[in-house]
């Protein structure tokens, strides 16, 4: 998309209000604090800001449950529902023990008595909000291995992730990443003082989750007899769209609330957000001849692209990061699935993982002031570097966790388990147990 586009708009570019432009961003206070994690919003209205953002990223798990619902067989669509809630569950209890003091390098966090009333317990509605985040982490896996997974052992493995894996990379990239000497310096070697951007998480959350959905794909094979008869049909196009929508609502808390704090709010970050969503929808409806399982996925495709650079691109560069999202999401799950064949069931590792780190990268191309962005010193080099780390950290730990659970339980379901479907084999009930008599 060059600069010629963009003067056809007639609209000025984001450079020109750098002033204003909102420059409280996860990635910028973490460079600007120099290694500080204890900063703290303003006012206590931020805790009603951040209490709002986290209802509406907490409504997207019941997405992502609807999203996989849709996709998958009749005989597994009740394990898709268990394993969506549970996850969220367990999530919460480990990220609020381990993973939040972890990010925030809190040390214990009820150890610190202020956290239950200062400014009206603002440093737990931040926990809330950022919870949310890493509990998307379970979910975006949960897609990839449905139909065939183990239901206890996985979820002690995400437990892990959430607790330990994430928070480890959340500081890194976000909060923390001058105490982190190896990737501190590999940022500044090639990105100077610039630092990585990534607004809401394109890659912390949505790349780095579905690059560790890869190796448990890899792990556990594809579905009995995938192979032999082809792609199974999506169970319901309905609750595929409802998952489809409720995401897209609940993104925009994902994406505006990520300023943290209420001064920080931005109508670029909304109407960006809304213009790759619609790129994404738009390009994926087109390559794909109208399918609706590419076109709903398409607009989430969207909105992983747009996470990191939300807040610098232009709303036109915003839409062709949503329309590039939409194709690589359609030419990269042929490709896993059909040529590679690799059992990606919802189609994680394209969708969160390549795309979200295609947002990554778009960052770094489309928030500069070359292209009407609002930054005149974002780094390529910078985004790349913080893009690879992250997936070179999931396939790690991806490989080493959910390898060691093969090893020790076993991660798949028996051959007969499978055959009758996750719903009976493991919760004893059909999602229509009409049909059964």
């Amino acid at each position: 998309m060059g600069a010629a586009l963009f003067a056809l708009s007639g609209v000025a570019p984001l450079s020109a209000f750098a002033d204003t432009a909102p420059g409280n961003t996860v990635a910028q206070n973490a460079v600007a604090s120099a290694g500080t994690t204890n900063w703290m919003p303003l006012n206590d209205g931020d805790v009603l800001f951040l209490f709002i953002g986290a209802v509406l990223v907490f409504s997207m798990h019941a997405g992502f449950a609807f999203l996989e619902v849709g996709t998958v067989r009749k005989k597994n669509q009740v394990n898709a529902l268990q394993k969506i809630l549970v996850d969220w569950s367990i999530s919460t209890v480990v990220y609020f023990l381990i993973g939040y003091p972890i990010a925030r390098a809190m040390g214990g966090f009820m150890c610190n008595a202020g956290v239950l009333n200062e400014m009206h317990g603002v440093e737990l509605a931040r926990f809330f909000f950022y919870l949310t985040f890493a509990a998307c982490i379970p979910a975006i896996i949960s897609g990839g291995i449905a139909e065939r997974a183990k239901f206890w052992p996985i979820l002690l493995v995400n437990a892990c992730l959430v607790g330990v894996a994430y928070p480890l990379l959340e500081r890194a990239l976000w909060w923390d990443t001058a105490n982190f000497p190896l990737i501190g310096s590999l940022m500044k070697s090639v990105g100077g003082d610039t630092g990585f951007v990534d607004f809401a998480g394109s890659v912390v959350v949505h790349s780095f989750g579905g690059w560790l959905a890869l190796p448990a794909i890899i792990l556990l094979g594809p579905r009995r007899k995938r192979y032999e008869r082809g792609a199974p049909s999506i169970s319901n196009i309905p609750f595929l769209a409802l998952g489809s929508w409720i995401l897209c609502v609940g993104w925009f808390g994902f994406n505006v609330v990520s300023a943290a704090a209420i001064d920080g709010v931005s109508g670029l970050v909304a109407v960006n957000s809304l213009m790759a969503m619609v790129g994404g929808i738009l390009a994926s409806v087109l390559i794909s001849k109208n399918d609706p399982g590419f076109t709903h996925n398409g607009a989430l495709a969207g909105l992983i692209a747009i996470c990191a650079g939300s807040d610098v691109l232009h709303p036109l560069a915003a839409f062709a990061t949503g329309a590039i999202g939409g194709l690589i999401f359609f030419f990269m799950f042929t490709i896993e699935t059909e040529r590679f064949k690799v059992d990606d069931v919802l189609g994680v590792w394209p969708l969160h993982g390549v795309v979200g780190s295609w947002g990554g990268i778009a960052a770094g191309i489309f928030g500069n002031v070359a292209l009407f962005g609002a930054r005149k010193d974002l780094s390529l080099a910078a985004q790349c570097a913080g893009t690879f780390t992250a997936i070179l950290f999931a396939l790690t730990c991806g490989f080493v966790m959910f390898g060691i659970m093969k090893l020790l339980t076993g991660i798949r379901l028996e051959e007969h388990e499978e055959f009758i479907g996750a719903d009976r084999a493991l919760h004893n009930i059909e999602a229509y147990p009409e049909e059964v008599l």
